[in-house]
């Protein structure tokens, strides 16, 4: 009996194996979007299936190597921006773009929130043609069914070299939630969400 079990064994491994072989791995693509303090805009993409890595930046000016300091002073042309690397297979581009919209106020300019400034200016930066016309075609289908009157001035723009923003700022709501919790609140991001958007708003 003994030859024949690890003959069994031997064909289930053989039949296992290329299996697990065969697995596909998860495929990448990027997305880029400006949408007022970077630290805001990683929860909502941390919480999509599919999205896997969310990375708080810069994007859009002139200065190689910024630093947060000179990008807060508005010296450098550079606005915050969350970078998400995505699996295309499990989440759309067409879905970050929802959840982009929801999360920012999109009728004003070089600023957001509380945050004044450029480098609080709000975009979609776009990387590839595939996403310009999306990105374009979900601005428009918005300019039609907006639920508030103001006009939509968030740009479509092409991406541009994108540069981590300190170690500090990543994940900043999970390593410092109670102070993440202090500025989101005081800074009425949520209510003004809340007013633009109603029931279909972002969170926290």
């Amino acid at each position: 009996m003994r030859p024949i079990r690890l003959a069994g064994l031997a064909f289930l491994a053989a039949v296992a194996l290329p299996l697990f072989a065969q697995a596909p791995a998860p495929q990448r693509a990027v997305a880029t979007f400006a949408g007022g303090c970077f630290w805001c805009m990683e929860p909502p993409y941390d919480k999509l299936d599919g999205v896997l890595s969310t990375t708080s930046g810069y994007m859009g000016g002139f200065k190689r190597y910024p630093t947060y300091e000179e990008v807060s002073r508005g010296v450098t042309g550079h606005t915050e921006v969350v970078q998400v690397a995505y699996d295309p297979a499990k989440v759309s581009y067409e879905k970050l773009l929802e959840v982009f919209w929801r999360n920012i106020d999109p009728t004003v300019k070089d600023r957001q929130f509380c945050d004044s400034g450029t480098q609080y200016r709000t975009a979609i930066f776009v990387h590839t043609p595939e996403q310009r016309k999306a990105a374009e075609a979900s601005k428009a289908a918005l300019e039609k069914s907006k639920p508030f009157r103001d006009p939509i001035v968030t740009p479509v723009q092409d991406a541009g070299e994108f540069w981590p923003a300190e170690d500090y700022h990543q994940d900043y709501y999970q390593k410092n939630p109670v102070r993440y919790a202090y500025y989101r609140n005081g800074c009425g991001r949520d209510a003004r969400l809340k007013q633009l958007w109603g029931e279909a708003a972002g969170g926290k």
